[in-house]
């Protein structure tokens, strides 16, 4: 092979080798290119898989608040603040859409808690969460809620001269000078197939992604879900501590409120008035009219004390023909003033077949009148009895109170009945008592309490099933009962000690006859049948000032039909204090646990009770007491 030959060769091999080397470079630059395109793939999953999980986990945090028992506001508010900080949009916000006598409008019920909103609200002065914003039919929100479908607007300047069409030029053109949003989307909000208003969220992002709507929707789906159980948590709280008939709070609600009111009002050196409230001829217009009207009085009544409370005033249907209104802060003078405007403007309603309404107010102020709940209570309820006693359609201011009381004479007589040891009870229980009953002046528990605990004590020796606290109920039931029928309030004094006492004659009798399982014989329910005159006769006679009381106990088992004991007297007879306490006792009796039979529900005891209607009672009393039964059940 000559040289030439040779050169061809390496020539050749040398081409070979380049054609090799360019063939793997190829090879390579393929690899790295793929190798670069899936690594911006894994990045763009990466970045996918963590909105995902931030979406996730903010659905997951609306649905964990839309189990709390926080207020409707607070949720949006904390739902708007997280959709903002975890998903990067610049802003959110919910518009309600509400109608009032002018029209339908929109309001802001929540917004994401940022240094955009806070600008916007400083430019344009009043924030926009107090604004009242226009809804016009042709605009786009109008457009989003009639479709029920999601909308989106790159003109920012006009979604917003919709709902703020009186914003000045230079305010406006200050506000869109600084706006950062390119896109806005609103989707619509119904709850229970009517519509609530707009979830309203503003992007730095021009266009919205498919993913993004459907995140955007079901985000939506849960704000809606969280409004409809918010809505739920409060029509439920609202039927518990509201008056069906007057929309009015009821008697729990009150009675609840004005005990933080007494802790507020003495931290605060403050004083608080109450206004008692009871419909005149309530009565009459049922008996002579029918129900249906003396329900519009009612609501009538309650009305007018809508429209003269203030906003922090609480108003509250009590009962039947009872009303309470407290109002904080303000002392006898200004509650005068307040329930005399009360009183002439029911006067000057006129109803319908029925003509003018009246009612009888009582005013107490704490702690003017006593640094007491429990008094302050009474005594308003005495005042407006005294209005009703004087005629009517009045005011009456109560008096402080005086130590000369239902209470005192109470306190008394048990002291009375225990120290001369006419009653066998053991020596270490009666100490007890006498004890308790001494240390009422040197504490600061009221003599009711004190009363109502030695009552409960008492009745235990003879019926140890009897349950603490029942006494007190049936002194508070008793009286509510005797205020139905008008009774003057010495009478519903004499009736509360007369509760106190009635059963205090089965304390002389065996307990075995008492605390019996089985069926009582003839000589042992005879036996039974003579506490009252045991009670009235033996106990209570002696006592000088507790005269007044003696027929009341003494007859409180007889019965309307003359079949009763001791003295088989009927019908009107029958003192209506000692009706009264018949009543209350059979119920609470049925109400209780007894050795020979389980208690009944409070809607049993009241079937058993109609029942003995024109025998046991009259069907007047039997009226009066289901209605305050089934109030207070209500």
């Amino acid at each position: 092979m000559n040289f030439f030959d040779k050169l061809k060769e390496y020539r050749k091999t040398l081409a070979e080798i380049e054609n090799s080397v360019y063939g793997n470079k190829q090879d390579y630059l393929e690899v790295y290119e793929r190798n670069l395109e899936l690594e911006k793939q894994i990045a763009a999953r990466t970045q996918e898989l963590n909105i995902a999980n931030k979406r996730m986990l903010t659905l997951q945090h609306i649905w964990e608040m839309m189990n709390s028992a926080r207020p409707l506001e607070s949720v949006l508010e904390t739902i708007v603040n997280s959709l903002q900080g975890e998903l990067g949009y610049l802003h959110s916000t919910i518009l309600r859409y509400q109608k009032d006598e002018k029209g339908p409008y929109m309001s802001v019920i929540a917004e994401a808690d940022n240094n955009i909103i806070k600008r916007v609200n400083s430019i344009i002065q009043i924030p926009m969460q107090m604004r009242r914003l226009n809804y016009f039919e042709d605009s786009f929100y109008a457009e989003a809620l009639n479709k029920r479908e999601i909308r989106t607007t790159k003109n920012i300047a006009e979604a917003l001269r919709n709902i703020i069409p009186d914003l000045r030029e230079d305010i406006f053109n200050n506000v869109m000078s600084g706006m950062q949003t390119k896109l806005l989307i609103v989707i619509p909000l119904y709850t229970r197939n009517n519509p609530f208003g707009w979830f309203c969220v503003f992007s730095s992002r021009a266009d919205l992604a498919d993913s993004e709507t459907d995140f955007l929707t079901i985000f939506a789906q849960q704000i809606e879900m969280a409004i409809t159980i918010a809505d739920l948590f409060q029509a439920v709280r609202e039927q518990a501590i509201t008056d069906g008939l007057t929309g009015l709070y009821n008697r729990r609600y009150f009675e609840e409120y004005i005990s933080k009111e007494v802790t507020r009002a003495l931290r605060q050196k403050q004083p608080f008035s109450i206004i008692g409230l009871d419909l005149d001829f309530l009565k009459k217009i049922n008996d002579q009219y029918g129900h249906a009207y003396g329900d519009l009085a009612i609501k009538t009544v309650a009305d007018v004390l809508k429209s003269n409370a203030r906003s922090i005033d609480i108003a509250a249907r009590m009962g039947g023909e009872e009303f309470n209104i407290l109002l904080p802060g303000i002392d006898s003078n200004g509650a005068m003033a307040a329930a005399e405007r009360i009183r002439k403007a029911i006067e000057a309603c006129e109803l319908d077949t029925i003509g003018h309404i009246t009612a009888s107010i009582g005013v107490a102020s704490f702690p003017e009148h006593s640094d007491s709940l429990e008094e302050i209570m009474e005594l308003t309820d005495q005042a407006m009895y005294q209005s009703k006693r004087e005629g009517r359609n009045r005011v009456t201011l109560a008096k402080p109170v005086s130590e000369t009381s239902w209470q005192e004479i109470a306190v008394n007589t048990f002291m009375d009945i225990l120290s001369k040891h006419d009653v066998p009870i053991e020596v270490g229980l009666t100490e007890e008592l006498v004890n308790k009953l001494t240390s009422i002046n040197h504490q600061s528990e009221m003599p009711k309490g004190v009363l109502y605990n030695v009552a409960d004590m008492l009745t235990k020796t003879y019926n140890p099933l009897h349950e603490s606290g029942v006494v007190k109920s049936k002194v508070l039931l008793a009286s509510s009962l005797a205020k139905r029928f008008d009774l003057p309030k010495d009478e519903i004094d004499n009736l509360r000690v007369a509760v106190l006492l009635y059963d205090i004659g089965n304390l002389m009798l065996p307990k075995e006859i008492l605390q019996k399982a089985s069926p009582l014989t003839d000589d042992e329910r005879k036996h039974i049948q003579e506490h009252p005159v045991i009670a009235a006769r033996e106990i209570l006679k002696p006592i000088s000032y507790v005269q007044d009381i003696i027929p009341i106990v003494e007859h409180h088992h007889e019965n309307w039909d003359g079949t009763g004991y001791p003295g088989k007297i009927s019908k009107d007879e029958i003192p209506i204090t000692s009706q009264i306490i018949l009543i209350v006792d059979a119920y609470f009796a049925l109400t209780e646990q007894r050795p020979y039979r389980a208690k009944l529900s409070p809607v049993e005891a009241l079937i058993e009770i109609k029942k003995d209607t024109g025998k046991k009672w009259s069907q007047t009393l039997v009226q009066e007491f289901v209605t305050l039964i089934e109030h207070d059940l209500n």
